[in-house]
């Protein structure tokens, strides 16, 4: 592969910037942490560019993240791996806008092995451009609990499962996100679960949320570089059929009404909606994602976040007045046949927008499939030949 003629790091010849990678399974916290690491470096005074990715297009991360004031490069279409010249151009068009000292990337839930298909590669062919920091691996405790067999409640089939642990065991660092979920004693039990199945992985525990124990995660990837290690091996078939086992829906919807209606509580009746019907197939939840942008409501913005199956709905970001109108996007990842979750979309919105008079809805735009088989640009066993 050519490299791009002008340097993709950071700007006026200052040296390399630092590349931050923060993955992790869907529903693991990655953009709530994306966020506040950017917020962080922000404030010490650092121009930060930030890419999220997708499988499909319309991201519900993009949309929260540009919200908050960041520079954002949306990548659509495939995971880093699979679109690394995208990555690069990416950090490029972000350093001809705002010309960031660091760059953050959040990958696809469901991605893996982006150490050997991304940061590799990235020092291999760009070293002069980037300085890479160790990969930071989010886990929600919940999900973790229970894929790891320590509590009961709704996981994965043994394929999805194959991708969530192979995230972990590429890790430099597990960081157990949402540590304030738990107890003491349930977290040191997770913690232990992790221990043994990982014995030489440094495990943290943080809440991005509520600021807890975020400095030495930070200081780690913000001060030191990811030491190069033999990459591991995956077995590129049964991640293939993992990825295709979880249907992907993205979608935008148009709302008008004659009569002011409340978007906060229209977003929750609607995702709780989706959750219902969801849960009598069986289906579990692995990521829902919703924002609403009301029509001339320029910085204002509703969310709600759903992680599991179990999991109350939940609105990060409030409008706290009434709306006439305006615009929700859903993204929604389910271990369930695509052609069910359009099924179960239309009868949700359907019934939410039924319960506000007046409330008319139109779907603008709606894909619904399954992941393809990763096919990634490049990939090296190590960090240089």
């Amino acid at each position: 592969m050519t490299a791009p003629k002008s340097k993709v790091g950071a700007a006026g010849g200052a040296g390399p910037a630092r590349f931050i990678m923060i993955g992790g399974f869907l529903g693991a916290g990655k953009t709530t942490a994306v966020g506040k690491l950017a917020r962080r470096l922000s404030q010490q005074g650092l121009r930060v560019g930030l890419i999220t990715n997708d499988q499909g297009r319309n991201l519900v991360d993009t949309t929260l993240l540009r919200w908050q004031g960041f520079a954002t490069e949306e990548i659509p279409g495939g995971c880093f791996c699979c679109r690394f010249d995208s990555l690069v151009e990416a950090a490029q068009r972000l350093r001809e806008q705002s010309q960031p000292e660091v760059f953050i990337a959040e990958p696809v839930g469901s991605c893996t092995d982006l150490v050997a298909t991304v940061t590799y590669p990235l020092r291999r062919l760009y070293g002069e451009n980037f300085t890479v920091a160790p990969v930071s691996v989010l886990v929600d405790p919940i999900r973790a609990l229970r894929v790891f067999g320590l509590e009961p409640g709704g996981s994965f089939s043994e394929k999805v499962r194959y991708i969530y642990l192979k995230q972990l065991e590429e890790a430099d660092l597990i960081v157990i996100s949402k540590c304030d979920l738990l107890d003491s004693a349930r977290l040191e039990s997770l913690r232990a679960a992790l221990a043994a199945k990982f014995p030489h992985k440094e495990i943290l525990a943080v809440s991005a949320r509520h600021g807890t124990n975020l400095d030495r995660w930070f200081e780690k990837i913000t001060r030191t570089a990811q030491e190069a290690a033999q990459a591991m091996e995956v077995d590129y078939t049964v991640y293939a059929d993992g990825e295709a086992l979880l249907g992907w829906l993205n979608c935008t919807v148009q709302l008008s009404a004659e009569k002011a209606f409340d978007g906060d509580k229209l977003l929750q009746d609607l995702a709780g909606g989706l959750q219902l019907r969801l849960g009598t197939v069986g289906a579990e939840v692995a990521h829902l994602k919703m924002t609403l942008a009301p029509v001339g409501g320029i910085g204002k913005l509703a969310a709600v976040n759903v992680v599991r199956s179990d999991f109350m709905p939940e609105l990060s970001t409030r409008l706290e007045e009434p709306v006439r109108g305006g615009q929700i996007t859903i993204n929604l990842r389910v271990e369930a046949d695509p052609a069910l979750l359009e099924r179960v979309v239309r009868q949700a919105l359907a019934a939410a927008a039924g319960a506000f008079a007046t409330l008319h809805f139109k779907l603008e735009h709606l894909e619904h499939f399954r992941p393809g088989k990763p096919t990634p640009t490049h990939r090296f066993e190590r960090a240089s030949a």
